[in-house]
């Protein structure tokens, strides 16, 4: 039997019935940009985020670009991201024309803290994106405490955070702006490409839902320099069935992780740490071992499927080759990439699939 990392069929296979027919009622509404069904969702989102305003744009690359547009970071600023994410985080800073400053994570859970963002503080440093990677939220009150000690923007990256919860408090709703992706493979994925926004400022939100659309909140008058950054209508109608069944999904996958948890617990291996406060979704499961590569091909042979996020660290990319930076200057995050392996952890797996995730990794470390 094989596992795959992620059975994105079956989860479609298990919405088909109620999905489709919203999906169909958007393809023969006759309205394909924007309208009713981006709107539908749009609030629905916002209610399950707790938040006061949700934005569906294209994509997480360009929910990120938007927030840190409306905010005012642009040509000349510094922007605090994490040394360890993937490379969107980077990108979206530098085509605002900013510079990503990187900070190193906490090695237990991956995530920047308030103190490593103190310790990064510069001159010129205008915002900072914590990301909540691998769905275990970052400590945004002690973040958003330091944020505003220095005036600066929090751009939330939750990416892969639908759900989470730090304390009482759903991801989205703690810094000036969340970003959010809605790719195939997120907790909340579409069926292509999709992003949103949430935010509890009205202005900020103001200015988001006008950046997503050329600038223009009137036809032909463009206020500012805008994308054409939106959410396409079938996925809108797509998510927000997926939505209603978000919670029960992420529960499955955090029953999955408590069985790796458990079966790991005496393993050479280094596991997830979960704050007290903190409430993951699990949208990866990361283990670290310093022989990773071998670990994975090991586990190849027994037929489960495991990824690396992410082999290469943002600072070690040609992309940001300009910036200078070595791995000297940033060893956890190389030593991250070097170590980190993520095993299957979809909502779709089956009893049997655990079992062979388990006995497979156990049986590959007795011969590590």
């Amino acid at each position: 039997m094989s596992v795959p990392f992620l059975d994105l069929k079956a989860a479609y296979d298990e919405l088909a019935a109620q999905a489709e027919p919203e999906m169909l009622r958007a393809l023969r509404s006759g309205w394909y940009i924007l309208g009713p069904e981006v709107e539908r969702f749009e609030t629905a989102f916002a209610q399950y985020c707790g938040t006061s305003h949700a934005i569906g744009v294209a994509n997480g690359l360009d929910a990120l670009r938007i927030a840190l547009m409306a905010v005012g970071v642009g040509a000349g600023d510094k922007v605090l991201v994490p040394s360890n994410t993937y490379i969107a985080t980077w990108l979206a800073v530098s085509q605002c024309g900013a510079t990503p400053v990187p900070v190193e994570p906490d090695a237990r859970t991956h995530n920047i803290t308030a103190e490593g963002i103190r310790a990064a503080m510069a001159p010129g440093v205008k915002a900072v994106i914590p990301v909540h990677l691998y769905g275990q939220p970052a400590n945004m009150p002690a973040i958003m405490a330091v944020a505003r000690e220095f005036d600066l923007k929090v751009i939330e990256d939750a990416a892969q955070a639908h759900g989470a919860r730090w304390g009482d408090t759903r991801i989205g709703g703690h810094g000036d702006v969340a970003c959010w992706s809605f790719y195939p493979g997120k907790n909340l994925g579409a069926l292509g490409d999709g992003g949103g926004l949430t935010t509890n400022d009205p202005e900020i939100a103001d200015r988001m839902r006008i950046l997503r659309n050329y600038g223009s909140r009137e036809k032909y008058k463009n206020e500012v320099p805008g994308l054409n950054s939106r959410l396409d209508p079938v996925q809108a109608a797509f998510l927000s069935v997926k939505l209603q069944v978000l919670d029960s999904w992420n529960a499955r996958r955090a029953e999955v992780a408590a069985s790796y948890q458990e079966a790991f617990a005496d393993l050479d291996l280094i596991l997830p740490e979960v704050a007290t406060e903190a409430a993951p979704v699990w949208h990866l499961y990361v283990v670290r071992h310093p022989h990773r590569d071998t670990l994975a091909a090991i586990l190849a042979e027994a037929g489960v499927q495991t990824l690396v996020h992410y082999p290469i660290p943002p600072h070690a990319q040609q992309a940001y080759a300009s910036l200078g930076m070595t791995d000297h200057d940033l060893p956890l995050a190389r030593q991250l990439a070097d170590e980190v392996l993520s095993l299957p952890i979809g909502p779709h797996l089956s009893a049997a699939q655990i079992e062979q995730v388990i006995s497979a990794t156990r049986s590959a470390l007795k011969t590590l």
